[in-house]
Order: C-alpha cells, then structure tokens, then sequence
C-alpha cells in the first residue's frame, strides 16, 4: 500500500519534534540546492482588508458621501499618480515607507483584482484565493502545486510558513513545508541535555535511516523525520540574524526579520508564507484616528514592510526578492452602521521587489451606485473584479519563479496579466 505525505501529515514537517538526524549527505545536498535561488514572500492580510482605505480614490465625489466618517481627506492622502482610466489615487497616510518604494519604482499596486461572484465569505473565501480554483477548494495549495512540479530532490526547507498553521495555499500532495513560527524554538525536543541529548540524537539518526520498502507507514516517518532534522541546524542559524536595521517589535515585523536572515544565511528556502490578521473591521475602523484600528493596521504594515526593504537592499538581495500582498475579499463602499465596512468583493494586490515595475496597474472602480455602473457589482454595493487573480499568480510563477503557471493553476490565466514582472 502506498501512501502520501499529505495523508500521513497534515502540518508539514513542524509536527515533528522528535529527536531523529538526516544522513550528511542530506543536509550537503539540501545547502547545495538553495544556493542562488530568486525568492517569493507571500504577504496575506487575514480578514478581508479595505482596499479603498489602502489605496484611495480621493477625488471621487462618491468616496466621501459614502464614507462620511472613514473617508481619508485629500489633503492627507500619499498621492501615488493617476490610472490608465484617468483616476488620481493616493496611500492611506500610514503608509510612508511604501509611498517610498512606490517613489522608486519597486511597488506595484494591482486594483480591482478578485473572481466572479466572490464569496464574501472568510473561509470559503481564503480557500479559493489559496487553491486558485473558485469551482473547487478540495485540492492543493496552488504554491504547493508549484512545489510538488520541482525537480527531484526537493529541499526539506523549500517552503517555509512564518505562522503555526500550515495556511492551505502551501500544502501539497508530496512535500512537506515545515511551519516554523519562531526559529528560536525550532530546536530539538529532546527530555536529555547536553551530551546525553548528542547521544539521543545519535541514536535516532540510526533508527531513522531504516526505510523499509515493506512497511510504507514506517518508511513515510522515518524519511520525513530525516528531513526535518536536515532543517534543524540551518534554521539555528536564522534565529542568531538581528538585521542590519531595527525591526519593530510587532509580530509582522519579526517574521520578515526571519525571512530576512534565512535569506542572507542562504539555508535554501524559495517561498516563504507571512501572515498578519485584524483586518476584519466591521465596526470602529477608525481608518483616520491616530491610533484607531485601520490606521495602527497601516502602520504595523508600513513599519514591518520598510525595515525589511531596507534590510534586503543593505544586504544586496532586493534584486532576488518579490513580496506579493493580497487579502481575501475587499469590503463595501459604503459604511455600515457601526463606522466599519462589511465583506465585500473586488480587493487589491501589491508586488514589491528588486525587478517589480512599479506603477498603477488596472482601473479604479467609479463609486457612484447609479445602476448600469460597470465597475460596481451587487447592486451598486460592490466594486466589481476587472483582474483575474490568478493571472497575478500566473505572472509569478512564470516570470519570476520560472515555473509553468497552466500546469499550476490548471488552466491559461496569462492573458491580461499585469507585467509587474
């Protein structure tokens, strides 16, 4: 009987904590392979973010009769330009450090992306964005899609989730990501100490070498337990990295700061998870107050996003480095009664990198609910998606990570993709 890592772990290989070592040669070829790789960081903003509190349309009449206490004034906006529909558009004022980037031509910012008929649904919603498939959410992650069609063998630290939950886009049918919070505590979970935790190391690595082709279940544990060993040393040395900037103290910030140094230490990681929520604001967004929620949002995400550009430029590695930014749905236009925004439809996405062309891709949906408005959806209530996701994702895989995007993502989304890449 055969059997898949998939079936026999659903965590990746972080639910190992047992005290089993991989073969030299394992841990030889793993560093060999993660030499000089282009690197993905995926940025997802859990809970639905409001792309019109991130970027604004703030000469749109209707932007304001309809937000009356969240709409950012025009004078406090970052103005960023104007569309190719003729819409001037600015940052939520937070957002310093990526009016910057935008200023160097490293951001791009994706309006009006999403699906037809999103599903202003978290759960489903998070689903379709991580499986890239709206008709069906049973399957693969589409990166661990992307993972499961490299070459043999596979790095056990190809993939790396900054969150304790291996998040859906990453899982995969044959490799095992490692979800690895904090590298600090990504150590041996052995009762010894000192020498005697080097002889229980020792120990398992000779049971751990057995795969016995006739017991399958067995063979699956003892391998995966090789390569999460394999990971154990490499990921010692991300825990030692404080950067060549100070990283604020916030959770986003500290895992960009890990991502940051498994970069520089070059432990052969490609695709990287982060995740930061609170973006579910359906009352008292304070999108404009100092320290309301919105704007603490904005600032937690400026703060985080700035240290690490600027890390990876001081380190010489901007130019191998894309972050892509989404969330899973966008919300209304209009505020509801507890001065938030409700689940919405189309969102907004952003790539920043050393080779990103930065710039203003898509239209900005016009906000006036007269009926027969194209750009808006749900009666007026919505705006309407004009970019495909996926298209976004397909211009990842195969202009940045060099990989085959029909095969990934199961059909052609090239056709009409933004090239921020």
């Amino acid at each position: 009987m055969s059997v898949t890592r998939r079936e026999f772990l659903s965590g990746g290989v972080s639910a190992f904590t047992l005290g089993f070592a991989a073969p030299a040669f394992l841990s030889d070829l793993a560093m060999a392979q993660g030499a000089n790789r282009r690197n993905l960081v995926v940025l997802y903003l859990s809970g639905g973010n409001d792309a019109l509190s991130t970027i604004i349309p703030y000469n749109d009449p209707f932007y304001y009769s309809r937000r009356p206490s969240l709409a950012v004034p025009a004078g406090n906006v970052l103005q960023i330009g104007t569309d190719s529909s003729g819409v001037v558009l600015g940052l939520h004022p937070r957002l310093t450090g990526l009016r910057q980037i935008f200023n160097q031509g490293r951001l791009a910012v994706m309006q009006r992306t999403g699906y037809r008929n999103s599903s202003r649904s978290h759960f489903l919603g998070t689903d379709i964005w991580s499986t890239a498939n709206p008709g069906d959410v049973s399957g693969a992650g589409w990166i661990g899609r992307y993972l499961d069609r490299l070459p043999s063998p596979v790095d056990p630290l190809i993939g790396w989730s900054t969150v304790r939950e291996l998040p859906r886009a990453m899982m995969s049918s044959q490799v095992s990501v490692p979800a690895i919070p904090s590298p600090a505590a990504y150590t041996l979970n052995s009762p010894n100490a000192g020498v005697e935790a080097t002889y229980t190391r020792a120990a398992m690595t000779a049971l751990a070498s057995h795969l016995p082709s006739e017991r399958p279940h067995l063979s699956l544990v003892n391998s995966s337990a090789q390569a999460a060993i394999a990971t154990l040393d490499r990921v010692a040395q991300v825990a030692s990295y404080t950067g060549t900037v100070a990283y604020p103290n916030n959770g986003l910030a500290q895992a960009l700061r890990a991502v940051a140094g498994a970069m520089v230490r070059g432990i052969g990681t490609r695709v990287f998870w982060v995740q930061t929520g609170g973006f579910d604001t359906h009352a008292g967004q304070g999108t404009n107050l100092a320290n309301g929620t919105y704007a603490n949002l904005m600032g937690t995400l400026d703060g985080a996003i700035a240290a690490f550009y600027t890390d990876l430029v001081n380190q010489g590695l901007l130019g191998d480095t894309m972050v892509l930014q989404f969330s899973e749905f966008g919300r209304r236009i209009s505020e509801n009664g507890s001065q938030g925004t409700d689940h919405g439809a189309a969102a907004s996405m952003m790539a920043i990198g050393g080779a990103v062309r930065g710039g203003i891709y898509g239209t900005s949906a016009r906000l006036n609910p007269t009926p027969g408005n194209p750009t808006l959806e749900n009666n007026g209530g919505d705006i309407a998606f004009e970019t495909d996701f996926r298209s976004v994702y397909a211009r990842a895989i195969d202009e940045w990570l060099g990989g085959d995007s029909q095969s990934v993502l199961g059909a052609n989304f090239r056709a009409g993709a933004p090239a921020f890449v």
